[in-house]
């Protein structure tokens, strides 16, 4: 059962199931550069709103190690938001306000036109990685299910070669289960992490 905040911007309604701070362990298996990655490693995502039409979105990592001891992995920050063209009454780009006014909050109606020929709702997903690399995944929520492939991924010089990725995230039994596929260090697109969350807060 999911409980539900009755005050929500309707741009977010859709993804309102991920809404909390989710925390459990998965497992790293992926193969490249000659060496093959493994282990299990501890999770804490969390989906938020500060009462903007997109979903805040932060998430650490650590592995496991003997003893329980953990050693950090990358982290990662972003924004999720229903696909829909940009109107005069949004801001942006930057720091530049709207153009017009907005004449009343968007409404559940306005939400539901923005349905895609699934049944589903189009995502777009910015998310920046604490090594640099910045990710634009596109992609579709549908019930309590979601799938993203990148559409742009930019990365510094001195960061290491990262091209491509896809993630699925699924509401099951009362759990965040996510997977996430990459194409890393030369490496092509295969599964690298998944795993199984529990709602903390």
């Amino acid at each position: 059962m999911i409980d539900l905040p009755t005050d929500l911007p309707a741009d977010i309604v859709p993804l309102s199931w991920l809404l909390g701070v989710w925390e459990g362990t998965g497992v790293i298996d992926y193969e490249a550069a000659d060496h093959h990655f493994s282990g299990e490693f501890a999770h804490r995502v969390s989906f938020s709103h500060d009462g903007g039409d997109y979903v805040n979105y932060a998430a650490s990592a650590w592995l496991i190690g003997d003893d329980d001891h953990r050693t950090p992995l990358v982290a990662e920050q972003g924004y999720w938001r229903l696909a829909r063209p940009a109107s005069d009454e949004d801001a942006g780009p930057a720091l530049l306000p709207a153009l017009t006014s907005r004449s009343a909050p968007r409404t559940v109606d306005d939400v539901e036109a923005l349905r895609n020929a699934n049944g589903g709702f189009d995502l777009e997903v910015a998310i920046v990685h604490s090594d640099g690399v910045s990710e634009v995944y596109v992609g579709q929520v549908q019930g309590p299910r979601i799938d993203l492939a990148t559409d742009a991924v930019v990365r510094p010089e001195s960061a290491k070669a990262y091209g491509a990725a896809t993630r699925m995230y699924g509401y099951v039994d009362g759990h965040l289960l996510w997977a996430w596929d990459i194409a890393a260090l030369g490496g092509g697109l295969a599964s690298h992490a998944s795993a199984r969350l529990a709602r903390a807060e």
